[in-house]
């Protein structure tokens, strides 16, 4: 019988697990000692020559036994039975957390920081996003189920594989997502072109959510709505905008030098 306790376990673990499709990402993912492979879900009508030779004897140096399913079920594991190439692997990511959950627990010092992703539906960029996000002073990236890019093969292509050890805080819309922020005593920022103050002068003086908006429209108007300031980059030389990836990478740095975060 399954306790309410097993139950919520249970749920925590999995919702810190990263599904990963098609054979070269797989294969990668199964050659990285640095990452705990859950289970490695293969269709049963699957050769076994090529990379899907690779892949089985790569689990098996790795003690993985991997479970084999009829095609139509392996494409419901993977949720892409187009491009799944007939294998998946599910792969923890201890760093991935439901907001709520990072909410609740949440520190009182040091101030947070945290980057909000409105509509990021480039796969390249948001890879590009999470990268810079992790290695700088950012600590957690507040990613929305609807309205971005899914995390697949060109995500963690782009991100260089930090997706896997990123700060993933999952939620179901961004909009509910920056409430529940405020309510927690975050301060919300957009970043917008025409906004009047610069990200390198602003000093939050609490917790802080910077919100990155879509990369042809910006930051949505039902987000720019919920926003305490906005942000903009200072530019010289006619230079309207900046790749949102670039952006990313600012505000990940932006005060590292002043608060010492570079040299922990």
């Amino acid at each position: 019988m399954t306790t309410g306790s097993d139950y919520a376990a249970r749920k925590a673990f999995f919702d810190r697990v990263l599904t990963v499709y098609g054979r070269k990402p797989v294969l990668e993912a199964l050659l990285d000692p640095a990452l705990s492979i859950h289970a490695l879900h293969i269709a049963d009508s699957n050769r076994d020559g090529g990379v899907m030779a690779e892949i089985l004897r790569e689990a098996n140096r790795r003690g993985i036994s991997p479970r084999y399913h009829a095609r139509a079920e392996l494409a419901r594991i993977s949720r892409n039975g187009r491009q799944d190439q007939g294998v998946a692997a599910d792969i923890h990511c201890p760093a991935f957390r439901r907001l709520e959950d990072y909410l609740g627990s949440l520190p009182p010092s040091p101030a947070q920081r945290l980057l909000a992703l409105d509509g990021i539906t480039n796969p390249q960029n948001l890879g590009m996003i999470i990268r810079s996000a992790a290695a700088g002073n950012i600590d957690g990236i507040v990613l929305a189920r609807r309205g971005n890019a899914a995390l697949g093969p060109l995500v963690i292509k782009a991100s260089a594989g930090t997706v896997y050890r990123a700060p993933l805080l999952a939620c179901e819309d961004l909009s509910t997502a920056l409430k529940a922020c405020k309510t927690a005593g975050f301060s919300v920022c957009s970043l917008r072109a025409d906004a009047r103050e610069s990200l390198f002068s602003y000093r939050p003086q609490a917790h802080c959510v910077y919100v990155l908006g879509n990369e042809t429209d910006g930051v949505s108007a039902a987000t720019d709505a919920l926003a305490d300031v906005a942000l903009a980059i200072p530019m010289r030389n006619g230079v309207e905008s900046l790749n949102v990836a670039v952006t990313a990478s600012l505000i990940a740095f932006a005060g590292c030098f002043e608060t010492g975060y570079l040299d922990r």
